[in-house]
Parts: structure tokens; C-alpha cells; sequence
């Protein structure tokens, strides 16, 4: 009797999803499985090394809470984050590129009035930043009634759900344009800092001889009704680390000066396009 090879393992396993009443999630899952077989094969994995992998990942989800995900955090490492992004937001030439999300985004930031500051617990280190511009369409016209979700890290470089020294909701804001697209606020200049690298994204860095740095950036998630909405940063242009972004986020048109206090920069948004229903996998 012939010896049942790799290949007929592998069509065995995706016939079994033949029956799914789920088609798009039968079709990334067989996908899926089709690419871990061939990686597999390609490396010749070891049993070994199969069963640190299976460590690797079960200790990523021991590390997630409700301050950090560290699911998150290795997928902005490895790229494909910022890939979903690319290919989610394709947009039209001229408006505002995409970058990460990012592991700290918190819902339920306060909303702010325009001008006001997100500056919870200042600190003698600080060097204050007015961040102003308007949100704009492919046409340069305002946008009204868009909003600005926006958060930083303190002078220190850590979010307020990392350190226990910082109030809730420091260096966290909404704010909605007005007739005329403006927004304003007042934060921090955003200093360059260390993604954590005490769990198991942090060891795939290390191992591989990479840093765990990100160069100093404000987040932004922009939309408004009728418009694509954009997750993204402003990076400073003169921050370290621009050209070796552990998360692979930096965008030369995100690259903002941020000297004498000042930062100003305007959003360009897409208009909206209707979304395929079937592309959904709930």
C-alpha cells in the first residue's frame, strides 16, 4: 500500500470544510490551513519546534487583559497589521495614508471642546504641542462634524493603561470639527519609546536581533459620515527610529515638524464606499 503523503493530508483536511454554511469563513479558514501546511513543509518543523510555537502562542493569550493585547502587539511586529490596514483602506491618491492601531486604544476617551487639552497630569518634563489643521475631502473641502479620536503616551513614554501613576484617561480626547473642519488641541510633544518587551512578541524581537523601539507619534482615528474613516499617527520628524519602526507604521507623509510648540497638519478623507455583506465572517 503507497504511503499517504503530505498532499493527500492536507486535501483530506479541506474537504472536511466542504459542508461550512459559512462561506467566507470557509474560504479564509482553508486558506489559512493551505498556507500553515506549506510553511510547515517549507521548514521541515520540527515536533520541537511545533510545541513552541504552541507555547508561544498560548502564552501571547495569558498575556492579554484588558489594558494590553498582546495578540495585537506581535501581529503590528511581524507586519501584518499594517498590511490589514493597506488593504483595507485603499484610498484614493492624496488622502491621509493609514498606519497601525496599535495594542492602546481605549474606548470611551472624554469629548473634549476644540482647544482643549488632553493633558490630564502634567509633568515638569513636558514640552507642550498645539495640534491644529483641518479635516478635508479629495476636493479641499471642510469637513464638518468630523471626528478626532486621539491618545499619546505621557512624557515618560507610557500610556495611561500602563502605569499606575497616571490618571484614567490621561493624554485621551474626542473632538468634532465645525463648519469650518478646524480642530484643535493641546498635548505633549510624543517622545520615542519601547513597545513592551516582556511577553512573547518582545522575544521574537529579540531573538531575531531586532529593537523593540517606535518613534515618537500622536494617534488619530479621523472619520465623519459619508467618508472612510482613517486610523493613523503623526509622527515627529525629529524623533529617532523613523526609518526602523518596530511596528513598520512610519509613512513619509506622516512625518510632521513638531518644533516651537506647533504641529499642524491636515486630514484628507476618501469618500465612503459601500460595504460587501458577504464579506463578513460573523
Amino acid at each position: 500500500m503507497a504511503t499517504f503523503t503530505p498532499a493527500q493530508h492536507l486535501q483530506a483536511v479541506l474537504a472536511s470544510y466542504d459542508g461550512s454554511p459559512h462561506e467566507r469563513l470557509a474560504e479564509i479558514t482553508t486558506s489559512l490551513i493551505s498556507h500553515l501546511h506549506a510553511f510547515a513543509e517549507e521548514v521541515q518543523l520540527s515536533r520541537h519546534e511545533w510545541f513552541l510555537g504552541i507555547e508561544a502562542l498560548t502564552r501571547t493569550g495569558q498575556m492579554c487583559n484588558g489594558e494590553r493585547q498582546e495578540f495585537i502587539l506581535l501581529s503590528d511586529t511581524i507586519g501584518l497589521s499594517m498590511l490589514v490596514e493597506m488593504i483595507n483602506h485603499r484610498a484614493a491618491d492624496g488622502t491621509t495614508e493609514p498606519t497601525v492601531f496599535g495594542p492602546f486604544h481605549v474606548e470611551g476617551a472624554p469629548r473634549k471642546a476644540m482647544g482643549d487639552s488632553i493633558v490630564i497630569d502634567p509633568t515638569d518634563a513636558d514640552e507642550t504641542v498645539v495640534f491644529r489643521g483641518v479635516v478635508r475631502d479629495p476636493n479641499g473641502e471642510p469637513i464638518a462634524g468630523a471626528e478626532l479620536d486621539v491618545w499619546s503616551t505621557a512624557t515618560n513614554g507610557l500610556y495611561d493603561v500602563q502605569d499606575a501613576e497616571q490618571p484614567e484617561m490621561n493624554m485621551r480626547g474626542v473632538f468634532t470639527t465645525g463648519a469650518d473642519g478646524a480642530y484643535e488641541f493641546v498635548g505633549v510633544r510624543p517622545v520615542q519609546y519601547s513597545i513592551p518587551g516582556d511577553g512573547p512578541a518582545g522575544e521574537l524581537l529579540f531573538a531575531n536581533g531586532r529593537h523593540n523601539w517606535r518613534p515618537g507619534h500622536m494617534h488619530f482615528v479621523v472619520s465623519a459620515p459619508g467618508h472612510k474613516t482613517v486610523i493613523t499617527h503623526l509622527f515627529d520628524a525629529d524623533s529617532d527610529y523613523l526609518d526602523s519602526d518596530a511596528v513598520f507604521g512610519v509613512r513619509d507623509s506622516l512625518v510632521v515638524d513638531m518644533n516651537n510648540g506647533s504641529c499642524e497638519y491636515d486630514f484628507v478623507l476618501d469618500a465612503d464606499s459601500p460595504v460587501d455583506a458577504d464579506q463578513d465572517t460573523a
